[in-house]
């Protein structure tokens, strides 16, 4: 019945179109002519339409609504046990095809949410991204690192500095390295709750809010628990983990480094982006003309120290001992611990006590060749022997050709 009914409403469109008589379309395709007669009345296709019977849990919907009015989120299998306690014989099929109808009616109105549109350097996303794996020190360890991840919501054009630690002085150093490689000043710095950072109830901390002051820069803290605001850069933390970590390894953290900030230039910031229907890079252009400019030097945000300098001269930065010269013995000097050296200067003569590249590996002594030369000499131990030096040359002579 129901092939000839869709075989007449065909066969309508042939009287309709083709201009075929009933009798004909009858000829070729077999069928009764009454069935074309009722697709020719008929105002729509035909379907199968169930009659309506009464479901097992009419009786019981009061009481599912009383249930979840209580507790919205009861769970469907002990709804099922408190119904049948009461008599209902329906299935859990039943049930649950019901629960996903009328359990929204009863649960708190969930949140909704924008779409937002930016200006060009309106302002500026920052967040910290732990990657996976620690990350190589180059001394034969490894330790736990974070990347301080910027991007511009307009452009999308994305930045990444790798510091060792989530104190004060790492993030701010964190930050102006990032708008230094995007090359211009935003409005805000929009954060989350970062501990460094942030005060309570949405103030900086002094840090945060000297390091803004001196660039002439506003602040802004999200809500706590609220990742969707941040979603811009989250997306692009999600991108570094997709795309930057996996299949690498680095012998250190300036390698680190330098293979992310050429990712970012060749990678992420050239790349065609589905939602700006263009490159990241092509936006940045127009964005950096609305920017203000960079400062000749962005704030200091090295940790500095006063320290009398010990009959044993070192001094120990970050579970590291770095030697001093043991002349200054007694002396106060100015310690400054940068990303990149420790330096220390004398205070009352300005003599340079000491110049150590900056080591991140645990539990290192570090001391510089000419302190132990002046400490031996001041100990009074006899001097090095000196080694002739002899040319290449009389090596090859004592060879046989």
């Amino acid at each position: 019945m129901w092939s000839g009914w869709s075989s007449g409403r065909r066969s309508a469109a042939c009287i309709f179109v083709k201009r075929l008589s009933i009798k004909e379309i009858v000829r070729r395709t077999g069928h009764g002519r009454n069935t074309f007669r009722r697709a020719l009345r008929s105002a729509e296709a035909p379907r199968y339409r169930r009659p309506l019977r009464a479901s097992k849990l009419d009786p019981f919907r009061d009481e599912i609504h009383r249930l979840l009015r209580a507790e919205p989120r009861l769970p469907g299998k002990r709804l099922r046990e408190l119904l049948e306690e009461q008599g209902c014989a329906g299935s859990k099929t039943i049930l649950d095809d019901y629960l996903r109808e009328v359990r929204a009616l009863f649960l708190p109105r969930p949140r909704t949410f924008q779409r937002g549109s930016y200006r060009p350097g309106a302002l500026c996303r920052f967040d910290l991204w732990q990657p996976s794996r620690e990350i190589a020190d180059g001394c034969g360890q490894t330790r736990r690192g974070y990347v301080v991840v910027a991007c511009l919501p307009y452009s999308r054009a994305g930045a990444g500095t790798l510091v060792f630690a989530k104190e004060a002085p790492d993030l701010l150093y964190g930050i102006g390295d990032c708008l230094r490689k995007l090359g211009a000043l935003p409005e805000p710095l929009v954060w989350d709750r970062e501990g460094a950072l942030h005060a309570g109830e949405g103030r900086p901390t002094e840090p945060f809010a000297a390091f803004c002051g001196e660039l002439g820069l506003g602040w802004r803290f999200l809500e706590a628990r609220d990742p969707r605001s941040k979603g811009v850069v989250e997306r692009l933390q999600g991108y570094l983990e997709t795309s930057f970590e996996p299949g690498r390894s680095f012998v250190g953290e300036l390698d680190f480094q330098e293979r992310l900030d050429r990712w970012f230039v060749e990678r992420a910031n050239v790349r065609f982006h589905r939602t700006l229907r263009c490159r990241p890079l092509d936006r940045l252009a127009e964005e950096l003309t609305l920017m203000r400019p960079l400062p000749e030097r962005l704030p200091d945000v090295d940790r500095r120290f006063l320290a009398r300098i010990a009959p044993d001269p070192y001094l120990r930065v970050d579970s590291n001992d770095y030697s001093l010269d043991p002349r200054l013995v007694g002396r106060r000097v100015a310690l400054r611990v940068s990303q990149r050296e420790v330096t220390a200067v004398a205070l009352e003569t300005g003599e340079l006590a000491c110049r150590h590249r900056r080591s991140f590996a645990r539990h290192r002594t570090i001391t510089a060749l000419e302190h132990a030369r002046a400490l031996r000499q001041l100990r009074g131990a006899p001097a090095e022997p000196e080694v002739e030096t002899r040319p290449l040359e009389r090596y090859d002579q004592l060879i046989p050709a």
